[in-house]
């Protein structure tokens, strides 16, 4: 099986399925991947929820240095690059904090937030 460098159209037609066939399998990792991310979000509109309620900060700290020192051995045994786990997470945390201040302040307001 022999590859050009000017795109897959002059690729082997074994080559051009063998690609589009991994390709099909990210498509379908991606999909899982935001669904995922779906569901992790619907879980921390709920804790932003009841910190707001209870008036706890939005951020934890500690929790999230739990989180990243875990994700990072969970990348390690998966083979995945531990640091870009770490900056995985640590957008994601940034993006639950944002959402948290923001449920706290609609609280705070006397306003439903929606989630």
């Amino acid at each position: 099986m022999t590859t050009s460098n000017t795109g897959s159209g002059d690729a082997d037609p074994e080559v051009r399925q063998e690609l589009e066939r991994l390709r099909d399998s990210i498509d379908n990792i991606d999909a899982a991947v935001v669904h995922l991310l779906a569901e992790r979000f619907k879980a921390t509109q709920q804790v932003g929820r009841l910190k707001a309620v209870h008036q706890l900060p939005p951020a934890d700290p500690a929790r999230e240095a739990r989180q990243i020192a875990r994700l990072r051995r969970l990348a390690e045994n998966a083979k995945l690059d531990p640091a870009f786990a770490e900056k995985f997470l640590n957008f994601i945390i940034a993006e639950v904090i944002r959402h948290h201040e923001r449920i706290a302040e609609d609280t705070a307001n006397g306003q439903q937030t929606e989630g």
